[in-house]
């Protein structure tokens, strides 16, 4: 028996999964989540087999709510559903050790059979989300993503430095080779301009 938690802000969605995955597979749902806190609190009280996560919640994201559960339990096995899969976010999820990828327009027949698929320590990726995970056209380092990100959440250069454990100057050299790459005027266009591409 392989039990989960299930997270989702789609209540219809949720709902039906939950009732429709222990009729496909040998799948009991510990309990159901409507955001990413929710989704902490009840994979930190139940650790389920593997927890199912919508990527796209409001408040506190499928990410950010994978990266607080990883603090806790790394071990965790993640299954996340996407419907439509970015780049620059599946690659950061994939970095966070996420196992499993499937689109949320999947069959619960199916995402029984991946559930149980990372239950045996094996990883998952859906055809049509790995094809859009090899598209690298994101020409930004990884720190020149950091500060941008951390600039798109109102952050001053100061700020950043002192969340990212850098000098100011680095930071606004590493702003400045974003907006080199981004041909943007200011810092918020090139975080605005990386966003809307899927490199943040």
């Amino acid at each position: 028996m392989t039990t989960v938690v299930l997270a989702d802000d789609e209540a219809l969605l949720r709902k039906a999964m939950a009732a429709l995955l222990p009729l496909e597979g040998d799948v009991t749902v510990l309990a159901e989540a409507e955001d990413g806190e929710s989704a902490v609190e009840a994979t930190l009280r139940h650790r389920p087999d593997v927890l199912v996560i919508d990527l796209e919640m409001p408040g506190l994201d499928g990410l950010g709510a994978v990266t607080r559960i990883r603090d806790a339990l790394p071990e965790q096995v993640i299954l996340m559903l996407t419907r439509h899969a970015r780049p620059g976010v599946l690659r950061r999820a994939l970095k966070l050790g996420v196992q499993g990828f499937v689109s949320k327009a999947a069959e619960p027949a199916h995402i029984a059979t991946v559930i149980s698929t990372l239950r045996e320590g094996r990883r998952w990726v859906d055809p049509d989300v790995s094809a859009l995970a090899v598209i690298d056209d994101n020409p930004l380092t990884d720190r020149e993503v950091d500060v941008l990100r951390a600039t798109g959440d109102g952050y001053s250069a100061a700020d950043i430095a002192v969340r990212l454990h850098l000098a100011e100057g680095t930071v606004r050299n590493y702003l400045s080779n974003a907006m080199q790459k981004t041909q943007t005027r200011t810092r918020h266009e090139a975080a605005r301009y990386a966003r809307e591409h899927d490199w943040l």
